[in-house]
């Protein structure tokens, strides 16, 4: 992560206004740079389309969208739904492409859209854009000892932003609290099973001489 801040501190001078012809070392510094422009707009940003090397399977190019592009799948609007969710997308056109110069091996900046077709959010509140949400280290530590210490996810989320000097100072919501627990939970659980197969494989090592496996 030190890398990607280094490099964006040398793309300050541009002011943050995607070009066409831009060079960037890599995807993410590509997707840090634009999630910055939006940040100082008022918009959040994600990943859409790519194109991938058929040889390598590497990304080869990238669409980075504003979050209200596009609309709503169909089957999202079930009519038995009872509270439906509120409508974000509104079509917005705004995009940047990226795609790799394979002499150089750096992705440049192929095309740019900035036409918005919505409303902007006040600069106070983009920090919980989606785009901007995140959970730091010294973050991540206090949310895994509330955890371990038996604190509920809805105690341990309030605890927090009350040392933050409010929720919204927190730079993330319950879900993004919620979602990161899940998923280090779910990575342990991989890991775990990993461990087991390999004991397996260990112990039959040794109950029988015949029995033996190959590893990289």
């Amino acid at each position: 992560m030190a890398t990607i801040d280094t490099e964006l501190e040398c793309l300050k001078e541009l002011d943050w206004q995607p070009r066409c012809g831009m060079k960037f070392e890599s995807e993410q510094l590509a997707y840090e740079f634009y999630n910055i422009n939006g940040r100082k707009i008022g918009f959040s940003i994600r990943k859409d389309t790519f194109g991938k090397n058929r040889r390598t399977g590497e990304i080869s190019s990238r669409i980075f969208v504003g979050s209200k592009e596009g609309s709503r799948s169909k089957h999202k609007h079930d009519v038995l739904t009872i509270k439906p969710r509120e409508e974000t997308r509104t079509g917005c056109g705004a995009q940047m492409g990226i795609k790799i110069d394979r002499n150089k091996n750096k992705f440049y900046v192929n095309h740019f859209v900035e036409m918005h077709n919505h409303h902007f959010v006040r600069q106070e509140c983009t920090h919980m854009l989606p785009s901007q949400r995140k959970i730091y280290v010294t973050q991540a530590i206090e949310v895994d000892l509330a955890r371990e210490s038996g604190i509920s996810l809805k105690s341990s989320y309030e605890l927090l932003g009350r040392q933050a000097d409010g929720r919204d100072s927190l730079g993330y919501t319950k879900r993004d609290q919620k979602n990161y627990l899940r998923s280090k939970r779910q990575n342990k659980l991989a890991y775990g099973e990993a461990c087991c197969v390999l004991k397996y494989f260990y112990d039959q090592t040794l109950k029988t001489p015949s029995f033996y496996m190959l590893s990289n």
